[in-house]
C-alpha cells in the first residue's frame, strides 16, 4: 500500500459531516461495477478531490448525500464502498 493512502477507507464508512480526501477508486472485477466505478469518475470522485457526506438517510442509513466539488450526489453504500477517502484530521 502507498503511503499516501495509508488510513484511507470507504467513503461508506466516513462519518457525517467530516471531511475528505479522495485517495483511490477500487475498481472492481464485476462488469457492472465497473460500469457504475466509471460514472463515478465522471461525477468527479477523483484522487485529490475534497468530499464529504453531508447526510445519511434515516431508516437504513442510505442513501447517503455525499457532497463533491459544488454538487451534491445521492450515493447508495455499495456505490461509496468504491470510493477510498482519507479522513481530514
Amino acid at each position: 500500500m502507498e503511503q499516501e493512502n495509508m488510513g484511507a477507507i470507504g467513503l461508506d464508512r466516513l462519518p457525517e459531516d467530516q471531511w475528505a480526501t479522495v485517495s483511490d477508486v477500487t475498481v472492481p472485477t464485476d462488469a457492472t461495477d465497473r460500469g457504475l466505478v466509471l460514472r463515478l469518475l465522471e461525477l468527479g470522485f477523483v484522487p485529490g478531490e475534497r468530499v464529504r457526506v453531508v447526510r445519511e438517510g434515516r431508516t437504513v442509513r442510505e442513501p447517503l448525500a455525499v457532497r463533491v466539488g459544488h454538487t451534491t450526489f445521492a450515493l447508495r453504500r455499495h456505490e461509496a464502498a468504491f470510493i477510498r477517502v482519507i479522513p481530514a484530521e
